[in-house]
């Protein structure tokens, strides 16, 4: 039996038994590799738990949690960090909230598996350490490895926090293959004329969506400034070079000390732009000086702290 089918028998069980009155898991997309956010309210038909179910659900319990009754979500072990951090700052109702930790061997990228040049893709199933992929031409194979998610490669969440319950018929695999502040170091590396080409070639490429914000667990404040007409900043096409980096600048730091690192900023960028890479910056240094990663570097003062200019030279 496929986990996906052994999950479904459980969150029945959980529904029948009283523990939640609805489910916001995934189901499957009208492409290939497609997997939804939703939630199930009336049986669970079009549910899904696979290898590219790799959005993190957290951010929507903000909104969920403020509707009747109990609902029940699947977390990945990184997707917990988000939920932590929503509870920790009163963001959600906990008690709303029934948490099911779902293992998570790494989530693959179906972009990937196209730039490997497989084309007419029918359908993907599960071959244990690879994907077969039917095609119009015939069957094909694909290592896991290959085409593991880039968020993935660096995870630093392999145990879930404060769930209610574990779904772990498999222990999550660690799918890490790179430190996560390698990239980092590679930038800070580059003088300071380099790292300012570097970015601004990144960030000229954003079109002001709100994807990184509107998905990020940090960015949940009730009115954001840039959707505030009033602040001259609201969303809207960039004016300037200046106004293409403070969007960016800005979220950044309201995030600073608070990013639980799940990589889904980047995920969703239409464009690409590694923005994973500024709030890591952030998180090595608060870790480098404070020796805690968690500790709110913007809300938190204290007189032994190191002056500004210990880190010049060392910018993102």
């Amino acid at each position: 039996m496929q986990i996906g089918d052994m999950l479904s028998d459980r969150i029945k069980e959980l529904l029948t038994s009283g523990k939640a009155d609805r489910v916001f898991a995934w189901e499957t997309g009208e492409l290939v590799f497609d997997r939804s956010p939703r939630v199930f309210s009336k049986g669970l038909k079009g549910f899904v738990y696979d290898d590219f179910c790799i959005q993190n659900l957290c951010k929507y319990m903000i909104e969920e949690t403020k509707k009747d009754g109990k609902i029940l979500v699947l977390l990945k072990p990184c997707d917990t960090r988000g939920l932590e951090l929503l509870k920790k700052e009163n963001r959600i109702k906990r008690d709303k909230i029934y948490a099911l930790g779902v293992p998570c061997g790494g989530m693959a990228d179906g972009e990937k598996i196209k730039k490997l040049g497989i084309k007419g893709i029918l359908s993907v199933r599960d071959g244990g350490d690879v994907f077969v992929i039917e095609t119009a031409e015939g069957e094909k194979t694909v290592d896991k490895s290959d085409v593991t998610a880039d968020k993935c490669l660096s995870c630093q969440s392999k145990e879930h926090i404060d769930c209610d319950e574990l779904f772990m018929p498999e222990k999550s695999k660690d799918t890490a293959v790179i430190d996560r502040f390698v990239q980092v170091e590679e930038i800070e590396k580059m003088t300071e004329d380099e790292r300012f080409s570097f970015w601004r070639s990144q960030l000229s490429k954003c079109i002001r969506c709100n994807a990184c914000r509107n998905v990020c667990p940090a960015c949940s404040c009730e009115k954001c400034i840039f959707d505030n007409d009033n602040s001259g900043m609201a969303s809207k096409a960039n004016a300037d070079d200046f106004e293409e980096s403070l969007y960016h600048i800005i979220r950044s730091f309201h995030v600073c000390g608070r990013c639980v690192d799940c990589g889904e900023c980047s995920r969703v960028c239409p464009q690409n732009i590694p923005l994973h890479l500024i709030n890591r910056k952030y998180i090595k240094d608060i870790s480098m000086l404070y020796g805690s990663e968690d500790k709110p570097a913007l809300l938190t003062f204290d007189k032994n702290d190191p002056e500004p200019d210990f880190l010049s030279g060392r910018g993102i």
